[in-house]
């Protein structure tokens, strides 16, 4: 896991983009200059301490990352590269595999990762992983086309101002998050997910996406077959997402999906693992420390609890508005951001339970998109009183043909929400401390056996993720699999009620809100006990971070004060 930056053509440096974003790489950061081309590494070490600083150079080829290959293993003993190989680094397998196969290479691999490769054959390519878990933004200008980790980088670097899209700001007040390759910032885009670029002459040219999950069914067979099917299946992707040099453990939740993860670490490993769960202090909250607690109890996982409380809400607010660059308005980045503070120090990798709901069909609309309309079914999108706004999303969401309902709806998540909105909060949070997050259900060869699954394992009556159920059952009942799910929520609404008069007033003064909200609006939002409140409150102190200059502590002091 690390940042990285580069500018491809004459005269541009890749430094002032890498200074941007050294929180992503601790450990040290090199910069490359050559008269076509400046690379620019901020690493984080994960594998091969000492060996796997880039940008790396074999076969004639070089390569700048972000993330991990965690095949590389399997990918030098098929391809006999071991003895040819000078580092221990999950990336040098790659050089050799383009060397052999060119851009073909790029579909051997198995992982998280955004890179530039510019091979022997002078062909420079840009390539993120197939669900977008590791983020690449791009920018053509001055013939050269400049890409770095974060969107901060190309603002400290003078390479695009402070505007913004309203589209964009729409997107994020209505869904929590923004849609498709256009970021807020205006001219920015991000590579999107499984995309493969080729950089000639100062402009991209596509070269295809690599879509994460098949767009098929399975005949699916017999329920005990395919529990012993999902267990050798996950328990292979946790095995390979464990591939480390440094500390890694877990975030707990009380759900299935952390379950499942902790289940499969707690097998392959003779050490107990460090989980760390986060509670709320609120009164109402729902809290999963306990089921959490029960699970690390049966595992015997070295369990650390976190709480998390209305003087959290105030501290950790502004600065999750400064990780989230790329905003995302998901009150789930609170929290996760404060496990990420509490581990740094005791973990380096960290892996979650993203994916298990998208692949295996564990949310509530995905049950209401399958009933009749009679029966209260409706269809799996979010609601919004922008027509247009839904329109987009609906275009962002458009599934292929011969797909379930079910399909549909899960393609729709995996398209939107899931790599701009989860896999966004889950990077940024992270890395602002340093830390690599690691999601082993959003794996190729886990998406490949669930998403195909037959709507029925997934779900049944008024269970989603039935098949994942049935396998907790058998191996960690402490789980409690069938019992009612909870949901997640962070109680923002209690945190911001003492405030939200003076809030709102606050808040409809700042430029990029009236842009995209009237201060009626506004106004309405925080006296109606909406929803609205949070992401108001949020996109508010993004812009003065983000658009105005300010610190996180005095984007918190023009809200407070």
């Amino acid at each position: 896991m690390c940042g990285i930056a580069g500018v491809i053509g004459p005269g541009g440096s890749a430094r002032p983009l890498i200074e941007a974003i050294v929180h992503r790489g601790p450990n040290g950061v090199f910069v490359e200059e050559r008269p076509d081309r400046s690379l620019a590494h901020a690493r984080l070490s994960i594998i091969d301490l000492e060996g796997g600083w880039q940008p790396l150079h074999a076969a004639g080829s070089t390569v700048i990352g972000n993330g991990e290959i965690y095949n590389y293993v399997e990918l030098a003993a098929d391809f006999g590269l071991n003895e040819r190989l000078a580092t221990g680094s999950d990336f040098e397998p790659l050089l050799h595999l383009y060397a052999q196969e060119g851009p073909a290479a790029f579909d051997r691999l198995r992982g998280m990762y955004a890179f530039c490769l510019i091979g022997a054959d002078g062909r420079v390519w840009l390539v993120r992983d197939p669900f977008g878990i590791k983020p690449l933004y791009l920018l053509e200008h001055d013939g050269c086309v400049t890409f770095a980790s974060e969107p901060r980088a190309f603002l400290a670097a003078g390479l695009i101002g402070a505007d913004i899209s309203e589209d964009r700001a729409r997107e994020l007040l209505a869904f929590n998050y923004t849609l498709g390759e256009e970021t807020i910032f205006t001219g920015l885009r991000r590579l999107a997910p499984g995309e493969v670029v080729e950089v000639v002459d100062g402009a991209i040219v596509p070269h295809g996406r690599r879509i994460a999950v098949p767009a098929r069914t399975s005949r699916g067979g017999g329920e005990t077959r395919l529990v012993n099917r999902l267990d050798a299946v996950l328990e292979d992707s946790v095995r390979v997402h464990q591939r480390s040099d440094v500390p890694y453990g877990l975030f707990l939740s009380g759900g299935i999906d952390s379950a499942t993860v902790a289940t499969l670490m707690s097998r392959l490993n003779e050490r107990p693992v460090t989980a760390f769960t986060c509670g709320f202090e609120a009164p109402g909250a729902r809290d999963e420390r306990a089921q959490a607690e029960r699970v690390a109890r049966a595992l015997d996982l070295d369990w650390r609890e976190i709480q998390f409380g209305e003087e959290d809400f105030w501290r950790v607010l502004p600065q999750v508005a400064w990780a989230m660059d790329d905003p995302t308005a998901d009150y789930a980045t609170l929290p996760t951001y404060k496990l990420a503070e509490a581990a740094k120090g005791t973990l380096t990798v960290v892996l979650t339970g993203e994916g298990g709901d998208e692949l295996f069909g564990g949310y509530g609309r995905y049950r209401r998109a399958l009933r009749p309309a009679w029966l209260g079914g409706r269809l799996a999108e979010p609601r919004s009183a922008d027509a247009e706004v839904l329109a987009r999303w609906r275009a962002a969401a458009m599934p292929p043909a011969g797909l379930t309902r079910l399909q549909q709806a899960q393609w729709a998540d995996i398209a939107t929400w899931l790599p701009n909105d989860l896999l966004t909060k889950l990077d940024r949070c992270l890395m602002a401390h340093g830390l690599e997050g690691r999601t082993p259900f959003l794996d190729p060869e886990v998406a490949a056996f669930a998403f195909a699954l037959p709507d029925r394992f997934k779900v049944r009556r008024r269970y989603g993720k039935w098949l994942l159920r049935k396998w907790l059952e058998r191996t960690c009942p402490a789980a409690a699999p069938w019992a009612p799910k909870q949901g997640f929520t962070v109680p923002v609404n209690a945190w911001i009620a003492p405030r939200a008069a003076d809030l709102a007033g606050r808040i409809a003064k700042i430029e990029a809100v009236r842009r995209v909200r009237t201060p009626e609006a506004v106004a309405a939002a925080f006296a109606n006990e909406s929803s609205d409140r949070w992401a108001l409150l949020f996109y508010a102190v993004w812009s003065l971070i983000h658009l105005e200059g300010a610190a996180p502590a005095e984007a918190l002091a023009a809200m407070t004060d």
